[in-house]
């Protein structure tokens, strides 16, 4: 069994206006279009905030760029879907009663939208000011392709181990759609480090998908078991790619079948050291 993934490394314009934004959709549906007709696949993924630019002149303008699940990035993604009966993984700036949300919404075939995942991690390191801006996410979503589960996080979560652990043994997910943007900033070489031990730690394939240009770039798709004979797929160091990627069931079963370490995992035990209680270090409180 296969499942076939359009992933979209692409540039993201200016937008610090309503208008500017609507126009960013357009181009890039009209470009997601264009690959679709070139070589269709059965899912679409996009970089986190895929509508707007990542910086704090955006954040600051939330009020107008941010939207409901059924705004401006819907309509656009929906009608790809329905055009070309596809499902569509997008990430857009939510506004709700209570705040702002980095949020990663799927599409699927007959338009209707699938369901939603609000980042839970906030990044507030490098070149991100999330927290400034943003509230964090409290729910897991996990859909289905072609007999494949599929699970998402945004950029940050990969930092955080529980997220993918979580997904992986209590929903069954055998792939990870990571929707990132990652700046060329003192935190851009840990992230296919994280990316790798994600997908090994797991089993599963990882596919992360960071926005083109100068400061971006370098997607990645790390297979459920990573070594000389089976590498992780790199997308171009710096520009605009499409590229179909094709996920394996059988690539699944034999690396769980060979390694089974994921199978073999033990719970932890809460067990008091000497002289400490059960309770969360100070240092992070």
């Amino acid at each position: 069994m296969r499942l076939s993934i359009l992933a979209c490394q692409v540039n993201i314009a200016n937008s610090r206006t309503a208008v500017e934004r609507d126009q960013n959709l357009v181009a890039l549906r009209d470009k997601v279009a264009n690959a679709l007709s070139r070589e269709w696949t059965e899912l679409v993924v996009l970089p986190e905030l895929c509508s707007i630019e990542y910086s704090r002149c955006s954040f600051d303008r939330l009020d107008d760029l941010a939207e409901p699940l059924n705004g401006p990035s819907f309509r656009a993604w929906q009608s790809i879907s329905s055009e070309f009966h596809t499902y569509v993984a997008y990430s857009f700036p939510r506004r709700t009663t209570d705040g702002y949300r980095i949020t990663l919404a799927v599409t699927g075939p007959d338009g209707h939208l699938i369901g939603h995942y609000d980042k839970i991690y906030l990044a507030q390191f490098g070149a991100s000011a999330e927290k400034d801006f943003f509230q964090p996410g409290n729910n897991l979503f996990v859909f289905e392709v072609n007999g494949f589960r599929l699970g998402t996080i945004i950029c940050a979560d990969i930092r955080m181990p529980e997220i993918a652990r979580t997904l992986a043994v209590n929903h069954g997910v055998e792939v990870i759609l990571h929707s990132s943007t990652y700046s060329r900033d003192p935190t851009f070489y840990s992230w296919h480090h994280f990316a790798v031990t994600r997908a090994l730690e797991n089993q599963v394939y990882l596919l992360s998908v960071n926005r083109a240009g100068e400061d971006y770039g370098k997607s990645i798709l790390c297979p459920p078991w990573v070594d000389e004979n089976s590498p992780p797929i790199w997308f171009d160091e710096h520009d605009e790619q499409f590229k179909k990627l094709v996920i394996e069931r059988t690539e699944i079963e034999h690396a769980r079948k060979c390694y089974s370490f994921l199978k073999d995992r033990q719970e932890i035990l809460d067990v008091q050291l000497p002289g400490f209680p059960l309770s969360t270090h100070p240092q992070f409180v």
